[in-house]
């Protein structure tokens, strides 16, 4: 189903056995509540699992980036928008509680790489792995049709996010919450 399929004046919501005509302003306010409280849901994930892995959010996307393959700690910086300093004691701290490892780079022996251990990795698997099997199994309730149109919606609003994280970067510290 696409978009231009939906009835743009009316949808119809079946709730406790009556239909309720509802209009497009209502609709478009309901789904954007539910992607808000979808994303302070999927927030709440991650910090429970910060606090598994007793590290701080900032470490914690470190891992996630690591479980994809060995980095550097230049490439670590711009993928969770850290400075080379930041992100050089953020290494430094999961190598010490054993989630990473530093290595030469196989590719240039120069260069050093952080890689996950496998302790992490497969505490990330028991964190994630029953949240991701659990997802599976919601998004395979609907058809292939609607399917598109979700992920329509999330590369979409994916994308219009990313776009507000780099504009609010631009915007000027306040240092101390003053102007």
């Amino acid at each position: 189903m696409s978009p231009q399929t939906i009835p743009s004046i009316v949808e119809m919501i079946h709730r406790h056995g009556r239909l309720f005509r509802v209009s497009k302003q209502l609709a478009v306010e309901r789904a954007a509540n539910a992607a808000a409280e979808f994303g302070g849901a999927a927030d709440a994930v991650d910090a429970a699992a910060a606090d598994v892995f007793g590290v701080n959010r900032t470490d914690l996307r470190i891992l996630a980036t690591a479980m994809d393959g060995p980095l550097t700690a230049g490439q670590v910086a711009v993928a969770v928008h850290l400075s080379p300093a930041a992100a050089t004691t953020a290494i430094q701290r999961l190598v010490a509680r054993g989630y990473l490892t530093r290595e030469s780079d196989p590719q240039d022996r120069r260069r050093a790489v952080v890689a996950l251990t496998a302790s992490a990795r497969e505490l990330a698997e028991r964190i994630y792995g029953p949240v991701g099997e659990t997802g599976m199994a919601v998004l395979r309730r609907w058809s292939a049709a609607e399917l598109e149109l979700i992920a329509d919606f999330l590369e979409r609003g994916r994308a219009m996010q990313l776009a507000q994280a780099d504009r609010i970067r631009e915007l000027a510290p306040h240092p101390g919450g003053q102007e």
